[in-house]
């Protein structure tokens, strides 16, 4: 079994909000990386104000622990999007999923609705195999 390494971005503002909750941001297992779900939280751990926004900070939060792996979006194999109300928010995800992953292949994605997500209205989680491992 390939050894287990968790992932933590440089942002260190946001590390007591993974020991709160007793989890890590990313981890690696061989040329995997599995990707907790990340939503539009602020550094300081709360929701942006309105849903654009929490799309825009979750793509971000995603960036970042991406790039703690030394990866990009382009290695993102899998995506699982949590939505509190799918019909209403897919018209504004989807302008910025498209900048994010704007040609062939695509990952393979799921979106999934969902009645709570701790606050937030969008959650994202990947995995994305590591270049060069």
């Amino acid at each position: 079994m390939a050894p287990r390494h968790a992932i933590y971005p440089d942002d260190s503002a946001r590390h007591a909000l993974y020991d709160q909750h007793g989890y890590s941001p990313a981890v690696r297992s061989g040329d995997l990386l599995f990707v907790s779900g990340q939503v539009g939280s602020r550094e300081d751990g709360s929701p942006e104000d309105t849903y654009p926004g929490q799309v825009e900070r979750a793509f971000k939060n995603l960036a970042a622990v991406l790039e703690a792996a030394g990866c990009s979006f382009d290695d993102i194999i899998d995506v699982t999007t949590f939505h509190t109300d799918p019909e209403a928010q897919l018209p504004a995800l989807m302008p910025v999923k498209e900048r994010y992953f704007p040609s062939r292949p695509f990952p393979a994605w799921t979106a999934v609705g969902v009645t709570w997500l701790a606050g937030f209205d969008l959650e994202i989680k990947v995995i994305a195999r590591i270049p060069g491992a």
